[in-house]
């Protein structure tokens, strides 16, 4: 989701948030009674704000056990907000430090993306040009300990993992390493840094000329990593663009403000925002944009939201681009963000955004309806493989910049629509994927080849046309599975043998190369992209808007 950065309007969020705040410890005036030893509130006349305060005081004062008082407020400011609408909520100190780490765009620490396989913490990637990366710190290494606490056994989480590696850039922490290949652990001193959070998490180009840039947020970076993977591709000969913002839940508005100024001429509306106490603010397109004229495809799915779903309704209402893939999420709500003198936050709705015809494509909440189970709503009705399954409100028609419909009242719908692919999958395959069977059975076999594959293969391209999955490593996949409590089903197993070899394959080249490899195995049968490559394939290059 995202949040409009800006200042605070001084006639609701504000005052709400800081009357609200001031009246849960007001109160406090006690008075006799006839009883020895047993005090009452002397209750006044209260403001609604004032009221909540004063029963607050009033059990911390005389309920018959104890209570935290400050996990007391958090609960009544979570649950008031959350009665307004889906997306206003309260978010406590610690909770918004975590939450703003990824929209910030890094965080401070030692620099690695771990796994925690077999209770025991290994490095899949040390970030490039971070502080493990540094002093060492390969793929594949074991982190058994931090400054001499245990970091290895039953029951340990990512949340230990994080507290002992994370801390403010400049401290030192000294952890112990077991590697492949050496008898003695590796003990290494790593200074932390400041470590960024990347929104590309992949770029590649195909033979044909078709570029593809898998985004998974939309932060104060997200630009600047565009334009620099952009770039790359297009030095490399990039004729049209893909861009995947599928499962991308969105992020700061100015993010997407700024990715859609790429694709659009001067002038063009983006988005516009507008509420009750928000006057309508127009965003549109500026001089700056370097991808105005190449043919782009967006790939879209349920859960692409928010500033994802600005993105894509900006191109497809200018009629520049083609949206390929499922109807979005539908959400369409606008938070502002008002700090607590506690150092906590209320995220308030105070606006909705429009696409530029006009259409607002926040899906119906409140009464009645089971806003987070939308997905299983879709499913059970059909959307996911049936467009004419889709809901229209017809009441709310929009015309785009050439004319084309398009509907408000609930996500983006896309221009050609691909179901989910249900031709290869089974419950075997079900049970290999979500139980984490299969990522930690490619997980195994990177890590006992690593140093193979790295000699035979000269890269993840090299790897993906090269390597095969063959039967021997299927059956080993079977009785590993079996191990992990996952019954073998023969027939199963065979209807899904191509799409297991796949993610075998896939999560090898995540664990050895990257994401890059990992996106790069999975497009050769990803519908979806096949679709948008064969359609942009169609489009003249030099095509204008």
């Amino acid at each position: 989701m995202y949040e409009q950065r800006r200042r605070p309007s001084p006639f609701y969020p504000l005052l709400v948030a800081t009357s609200l705040v001031a009246g849960l410890f007001i109160g406090r005036d006690m008075g006799s009674s006839s009883l020895p030893g047993f005090a009452v509130f002397n209750l006044r006349k209260p403001s609604a704000s004032d009221k909540i305060g004063q029963v607050i005081d009033l059990i911390d004062a005389q309920y018959v056990d104890s209570v935290q008082k400050s996990a007391l407020v958090d609960e009544v400011l979570q649950d008031l907000l959350q009665r307004l609408d889906p997306h206003s909520y309260y978010i406590s100190a610690a909770e918004l430090r975590a939450a703003q780490e990824p929209l910030e765009g890094s965080f401070e620490g030692i620099g690695v993306e771990f796994a925690i396989q077999h209770d025991t913490v290994v490095v899949i990637s040390p970030v490039e040009g971070g502080p493990s990366a540094a002093v060492g710190i390969r793929a594949g290494d074991r982190i058994v300990s931090a400054n001499g606490e245990k970091l290895a056994g039953i029951g340990i989480t990512n949340d230990q993992v994080m507290k002992h590696l994370r801390g403010p850039k400049g401290s030192q922490v000294v952890v112990e390493l077991v590697r492949h290949g050496r008898s003695k652990p590796l003990e290494v001193t790593i200074e932390r840094g400041k470590i960024p959070i990347h929104s590309v998490a992949a770029s590649m180009l195909d033979d044909d000329g078709t570029g593809y840039i898998k985004l998974v947020r939309f932060a104060k970076n997200t630009h600047d990593e565009f334009v620099k993977a952009a770039d790359a591709l297009k030095a490399k000969g990039m004729k049209r663009l893909v861009l995947d913002l599928r499962g991308n839940g969105g992020g700061f508005l100015t993010a997407a403000i700024d990715l859609a100024d790429e694709f659009l001429p001067s002038g063009r509306a983006i988005v516009y925002t507008e509420g009750r106490h928000s006057p309508r603010q127009d965003a549109d397109a500026t001089r700056k944009g370097g991808y105005e004229d190449i043919p782009i495809a967006i790939l879209i799915d349920e859960g692409s939201a928010s500033a994802s779903e600005i993105v894509a309704g900006a191109v497809q209402d200018n009629d520049r681009g083609l949206l390929v893939g499922r109807r979005t999420f539908g959400k369409g709500l606008v938070q502002e963000h008002v700090p607590l003198p506690d150092s906590s936050a209320v995220r308030i709705t105070t606006a909705r955004y429009y696409t530029p015809s006009g259409r607002s494509i926040q899906r119906p909440y409140g009464h009645g309806i089971d806003y987070m189970d939308d997905f299983e709503a879709r499913a059970s009705h059909g959307e996911l493989l049936n467009v004419d399954s889709i809901p229209q409100d017809s009441t709310k028609a929009f015309k785009t910049l050439k004319g084309r419909t398009v509907y408000g009242g609930g996500g983006v719908m896309p221009d050609l629509f691909v179901p989910t692919d249900t031709m290869e999958t089974s419950a075997y395959l079900t049970d290999l994927f979500f139980s984490g069977t299969l990522n930690q059975f490619a997980f195994n076999v990177a890590d006992r080849e690593r140093n193979k594959l790295l000699a035979q293969y000269r890269s993840s391209e090299d790897f993906a046309r090269r390597y095969q999955v063959g039967v021997e490593l299927l059956a080993e996949l079977d009785r590993f599975a079996a191990k992990e409590g996952i019954a073998h089903r023969p027939a199963d197993a065979q209807r899904s043998r191509e799409q297991i070899a796949m993610r075998i394959k896939a999560g090898v080249a995540r664990n050895v190369w990257g994401d890059d490899g990992y996106y790069r195995l999975l497009l050769l049968k990803d519908r979806m992209y096949q679709r948008a490559r064969q359609e942009l394939s169609l489009v003249p290059p030099t095509a204008k808007p």
